[in-house]
């Protein structure tokens, strides 16, 4: 039986897969446990300093796989329960992983694609590839962290428009949204995506995971508690080898070495 995520690492850079090109990567159960599963590994990988997630064939990811829903035992309401416990658990520690997370969309990502694009760190997305949220069509309710993460890039009434409507985005009218970070001709996501992370690898990690903490916290907390919560991360960033390791190579005049191994 093929491996449903397929993970595959070179220069400190993992890939990881989507596998289920006949059903143009839609979730069921397995498909998610082995995602969040992958997840987990990686964000304590310490040889792994950034990861691109992206599907086998034609699709970033479909959506959830509503066939599944419909024939699981207990029924649909029982199946979207279960799956989107698991979904989500992948969802909390891309989020959560203070390493750079890029979705190179190769093709549709709708439904569960969709909020799973969103919720990485970067978009890379192929020419012809589109978003489209689909769970409205369906007589569902966005999840996956998209109602979250939705309206903090496009603003609530841009986001009540694409729930109600449910268009398809293209990838240019994605990148003048805020929903792309840069849009490539088709065959080359992969690639741009790799140069990008990459680029981000040779950065201080543990300032990457203290920014995006920092940002992704700024809309539940008030003004002074955020500012607090910097402060205590440049002191926390200026305690680090790799804080030390910018302020020396600042003062020195040359370039930081951020990377283990390489002589600082």
């Amino acid at each position: 039986m093929a491996e449903l995520v397929i993970v595959k690492k070179a220069d400190g850079i993992a890939s990881v897969l989507l596998n289920r090109p006949e059903a143009f990567n839609a979730l069921n159960m397995d498909m998610a446990e082995s995602l969040a599963a992958n997840a987990i590994t990686l964000a304590s990988d310490e040889g792994v300093r950034g990861i691109i997630i992206s599907g086998e064939g034609k699709a970033f990811c479909a959506g959830g796989d509503l066939k599944y829903a419909l024939a699981f035992p207990l029924g649909p309401s029982a199946a979207f329960h279960e799956l989107a416990a698991r979904f989500h658990q992948a969802i909390l520690e891309i989020r959560r992983m203070p390493k750079p997370v890029i979705a190179a969309v190769n093709g549709i990502a709708a439904g569960a694609g969709f909020p799973l694009a969103l919720a990485c760190d970067f978009r890379v997305m192929a020419r012809s590839a589109a978003f489209r949220q689909a769970y409205t069509s369906s007589g569902l309710c966005i999840d996956g962290g998209g109602s979250f993460t939705l309206p903090r890039m496009v603003g609530l009434a841009r986001a009540m428009e694409i729930m109600a409507f449910d268009r398809p985005i293209s990838s240019e009218q994605a990148l003048s949204w805020g929903l792309a970070t840069k849009v490539v001709e088709d065959g080359n996501v992969l690639e741009e995506a790799t140069r990008m992370a990459l680029e981000l690898a040779k950065c201080s990690l543990n300032s990457f995971g203290w920014s995006k903490k920092l940002l992704t916290d700024s809309f539940d907390t008030s003004f002074e508690t955020q500012i607090e919560r910097e402060r205590l991360g440049i002191a926390s960033c200026g305690a680090h080898p790799e804080g030390i390791e910018g302020l020396r190579a600042f003062s020195e005049k040359r370039k930081p070495s951020f990377i283990p191994g390489e002589s600082l």
